[in-house]
C-alpha cells in the first residue's frame, strides 16, 4: 500500500470537499476527540471544512495535507502558521484525522512528516499540539519525538457530551 502525501491549496468545493467531510464525520462518529459533539453529520463537517478551513488555508494562515490510498482521501492533517507576534518561529499541528478504514497503514505518520517537512522549509523551530489524553495518537506523537508539555483535567467534552476529558499539551523542537 502507498500512502500519497500533497498539499491541499484549494477547497471550493467538489470531490476533496466531500472527501474531507467523509474523514471528518467517519472519525468523530468513531469517537476522536477534534472538537465536536455528537450529533454529528455530514453537513456539519462540510461545513467546517468550507466555512472554516478553506478561508484559513486560502490566506495562508495554514497549510493543509492530505493522503491519499489508491486515489482516496483518507486522512489530512493541518499546520497553523498565524502565530501571534511574538511565536513567529512556531507552529501548530492540528485535527490529525485518519478515517477509521486507514488506521494502523502509516497514514499518520506520513502526514506528521509532511506537516513537519514543511514547517522546517518555512523555518519554523517548534511544533506544538495537544490530544486527548490516553489517546492512541498519544503514543504515536511521542514516537515521533514530542515530548509531553502537560495535561489539564476536564478540558473538553467527550464526543458524547457525557463527561469532560483531559488534554496533553506536547511540543517537538526542530
Amino acid at each position: 500500500m502507498t500512502v500519497e502525501i500533497s498539499a491541499m491549496d484549494r477547497l471550493a468545493g467538489g470531490p476533496d470537499l466531500e472527501a474531507l467531510a467523509e474523514v471528518l464525520s467517519a472519525c468523530v462518529l468513531d469517537g476522536a476527540s477534534v472538537g465536536f459533539i455528537l450529533p454529528f453529520g455530514r453537513g456539519k463537517a462540510r461545513d467546517f471544512w468550507a466555512s472554516r478551513i478553506a478561508p484559513c488555508v486560502a490566506s495562508g494562515a495554514r497549510r493543509l495535507f492530505g493522503a491519499r490510498v489508491e486515489g482516496r482521501l483518507v486522512g489530512t492533517v493541518q499546520l497553523v502558521l498565524d502565530m501571534p507576534e511574538n511565536q513567529p518561529h512556531r507552529a501548530e499541528i492540528a485535527k490529525l484525522l485518519v478515517h477509521p478504514q486507514a488506521r494502523r497503514r502509516g497514514v499518520a505518520r506520513a502526514l506528521m512528516a509532511a506537516a513537519e517537512a514543511e514547517a522546517r522549509g518555512l523555518g519554523r523551530s517548534l511544533l506544538t499540539l495537544d490530544t486527548r489524553t490516553g489517546d492512541s495518537a498519544e503514543p504515536l506523537y511521542a514516537s515521533l519525538g514530542f515530548e509531553v508539555a502537560g495535561v489539564i483535567p476536564g478540558y473538553c467534552r467527550a464526543v458524547d457530551a457525557a463527561r469532560l476529558e483531559s488534554t496533553t499539551y506536547m511540543f517537538k523542537p526542530l
